[in-house]
């Protein structure tokens, strides 16, 4: 049985749950519906055995951690919802001093914050067996990855991409200069793995062949609309936001593997699966099921239609029959 609950982790929990107002957030609710299981099926010893799922506070994490929650229930666990937790090192820090069990993870965070590694690993394979290796010391074991890689990418409108016969960035070498006209955030136009080396990294001289006046500098959230407006052709986008299905936007290839990759995976507490195996065998289907368009989608229903996270993930994993309705 691990009961262990270390000062620091108790800490970081008064943030996490009760005391998220303080934090400048809403609090965290444990709320996800009730199921039975389905294709997950119960553990034995699982009724008896604390797992502490955590995630931070944005849509896509909040959709993953209330899977998880429900898939560690489904398998019969005492599970304690510490989702909603607000930042990347709060939760990271749950998770090493063991006040948490099990959180979705991604690979590019992990190996350039966490690890403090200067340059990511664009190999979507590599990047996870890089950081799996690593943390195995930490005792934090890393499950097999989704599909999902929530990277940044270059969106264009879905017409204007068909219309132009654009489906890899390497094809906006194709258009006029005029053409190539982009939406950045002003930390991506400047930062060392941001616009000016993608431009490189694809043969185009920014100046000559992408002139400045092609580049506008937009808040995050501008640069969905104005690419869909057609402000732009080329905007800077992260790769599994819902906002892409929702405005019919297309995600350009990256061809050259230029982006890090930043792919989703479930991370335990190593003494968990070294007393529970089958706990990772109940997650892999579930993240071999969690593609972009997946995760596009399920975002979608959160941020567009303001739906709650744990009714998203609720139905989803009732679609994928991992859990049953009571």
């Amino acid at each position: 049985m691990r009961t262990s609950r270390a000062a620091g982790g108790a800490l970081l929990l008064s943030c996490a749950g009760l005391l998220l107002t303080g934090c400048g957030l809403e609090p965290s609710t444990a709320y996800v519906p009730a199921a039975d299981p389905g294709s997950i099926e119960p553990v034995e010893g699982a009724e008896d055995t604390e797992v502490r799922v955590t995630s931070k506070n944005f849509t896509e994490q909040l959709i993953l951690g209330k899977i998880a929650v429900l898939a560690m229930q489904a398998a019969g666990f005492e599970t304690e919802d510490i989702t909603n937790v607000p930042g990347s090192q709060p939760v990271r820090e749950l998770m090493l001093s063991g006040d948490a069990d099990l959180t979705f993870e991604y690979t590019g965070t992990a190996w350039l914050t966490y690890m403090g590694n200067e340059t990511g690993i664009p190999d979507q394979q590599e990047q996870w067996e890089a950081v799996r290796e690593a943390d195995l010391e930490n005792g934090l074991t890393w499950g097999q990855p989704a599909a999902l890689n929530n990277t940044y990418a270059l969106a264009v409108r879905s017409e204007y991409a068909e219309a132009n016969d654009l489906e890899t960035i390497s094809d906006i070498a194709s258009l006029p200069v005029a053409e190539r006209t982009f939406c950045v955030e002003s930390e991506f136009n400047s930062r060392s793995d941001g616009l000016t080396p993608l431009l490189a990294h694809y043969g185009l001289d920014r100046g000559s062949e992408v002139p400045e006046d092609n580049i506008g500098i937009y808040d995050t959230g501008a640069i969905y609309s104005a690419t869909d407006d057609g402000e732009c052709n080329f905007g800077e986008v992260f790769s599994t936001d819902g906002r892409i299905p929702a405005l019919d936007l297309t995600v350009l290839e990256d061809d050259r593997q230029f982006f890090p990759a930043y792919n989703a995976a479930p991370v335990y507490n190593t003494e968990l699966l070294e007393e529970f195996p089958r706990v990772e065998e109940i997650m892999e289907p579930i993240s071999a099921a969690l593609t972009d368009d997946v995760m596009q989608e399920l975002n979608r229903q959160v941020d567009v239609e303001g739906r709650d996270p744990a009714d998203v993930a609720y139905e989803w994993m009732l679609s994928e029959g991992f859990i049953v309705e009571p």
